[in-house]
């Protein structure tokens, strides 16, 4: 299965079902706070992590916020 976060192209076996919160584990992303995740340009709300599933082609755009000023 092949799936690009911000921009890179991944791979990924198909031997059992990927969910987001599978990719940000893997990825070290501490999704706990300050990041916001849209696949295939629909931002998906942290309450529905667990259960997103993602497909063969998924883009997957992460998005980190920052202080500035």
């Amino acid at each position: 299965m092949k799936i690009q976060i911000n921009g890179q192209e991944q791979q990924f076996t198909e031997e059992t079902s990927i969910k987001l919160t599978d990719i940000l584990s893997e990825m070290d992303v501490n999704h706990q706070r300050g990041i916001a995740i849209a696949v295939n340009d629909r931002v998906i709300p942290k309450s529905e992590w667990t259960q997103s599933e993602l497909a063969d082609g998924d883009v997957i755009e992460i998005i980190r916020a920052t202080q500035g000023g």
